[in-house]
């Protein structure tokens, strides 16, 4: 029985929040992708989660708050703010709609849509990099 795969999305930024790493790599396919608008292409998901993972140190707290969520067969389409407090005590928000698509139960594509909000007054560098 295929499980719900808005739920499977959702545990997956819970498991990124943790810095559970390993768990979101479980949760995808073998040759799973992940693509970001901030023109630096397409990568592996293994390559994204080191990324991530060497973010790690420098984050206090992270939260994804899933705004709203639409399913498909085996897509999920999902506005999301991620709220970061950095180890400097500084605060960042980053708006973003993540698709994801499904190969059974496992995700197969990550597509990420990112917007800093401007004028950040605690992190003013934050403009647009990409977490």
């Amino acid at each position: 029985m295929r499980r719900n795969i808005s739920e499977t999305a959702t545990q997956c930024l819970r498991r990124m929040a943790a810095g559970d790493f390993d768990g979101v790599r479980k949760m995808c396919t073998d040759a799973a992708t992940v693509w970001h608008n901030d023109g630096t292409g397409e990568q592996a998901i293994d390559e994204k989660l080191d990324q991530l993972a060497l973010l790690i140190p420098t984050v206090q707290a992270l939260e994804y708050d899933v705004i709203r969520q639409f399913q498909n067969y085996d897509e999920v389409l999902q506005q999301q703010v991620l709220r970061l407090e950095l180890a400097d005590g500084s605060h960042r928000e980053v708006h973003a709609a993540m698709y994801l698509r499904f190969e059974g139960d496992l995700i197969d594509r990550i597509e990420e849509y990112t917007y800093v909000v401007p004028g950040d007054r605690e992190n003013p560098s934050s403009g647009g990099r990409q977490l």
